[in-house]
């Protein structure tokens, strides 16, 4: 899989580059350890008191209620692919790589190759929209150091469901506005579901 920079018109089908100012954030963002496993955050108070938390409120997601926190460790596999029905913005603390799909490649039986994804380089300091139809996961690192980005949300993303799973793509639903494809080496939840097939690795 070659690695491609996020300004390439490759990227264009997956998402767009943010010009903000984003000099707050990443401060605060560093003061965040990285820890050896991977570790998600849906929200944090220290980023949603920040004056962008109303740049991205208001801007990228058109007054919507938002929440902003962050995803950190150690990572050089896939393990599994997700989506939402909202884009998501992906701030980068450090430079990461982003293993990205299309929604539009699942196929009937909510299986993907994983051959059919592209990895992208996300230069720390960098802000993308990865669009609603883009397939993606926890970025992966560039060096021994781990990985550290900040991820904006419509708020309540991510969270536990409320509601039982039924049939169909409701299989494949995993916590509130979050459908995931698991991978079989991933290491997942016993009641995740299982669709990817191919290589699980980043690069």
């Amino acid at each position: 899989m070659i690695l491609i920079p996020v300004t390439d018109r490759a990227f264009r089908p997956y998402g767009r580059l943010l010009d903000l100012e984003l000099s707050a954030l990443l401060e605060t963002l560093g003061k965040i350890p990285i820890p050896e496993e991977v570790r998600y955050v849906p929200s944090d108070p220290r980023l949603e008191s920040l004056a962008v938390f109303h740049t991205f409120q208001n801007r990228i997601y058109g007054g919507l209620p938002i929440e902003i926190g962050y995803c950190c460790g150690h990572n050089t596999r896939m393990n599994a692919l997700e989506y939402h029905r909202s884009s998501e913005i992906n701030i980068a603390a450090t430079d990461v790589i982003l293993l990205l799909g299309r929604r539009q490649d699942i196929t009937e039986e909510y299986t993907y190759d994983t051959a059919q994804l592209e990895a992208f380089l996300l230069p720390a300091g960098t802000a993308v929209e990865l669009y609603a139809t883009t397939l993606h996961y926890a970025p992966c690192q560039t060096s021994e150091k781990g990985f550290l980005t900040a991820v904006v949300l419509p708020r309540g993303t991510n969270l536990p469901l409320l509601t039982e799973r039924a049939a169909g793509e409701d299989l494949l639903l995993a916590a509130r506005n979050k459908w995931l494809i698991g991978h079989p080496e991933g290491g997942l939840d016993q009641d995740a579901y299982i669709g990817l097939f191919g290589e699980n690795k980043c690069l």
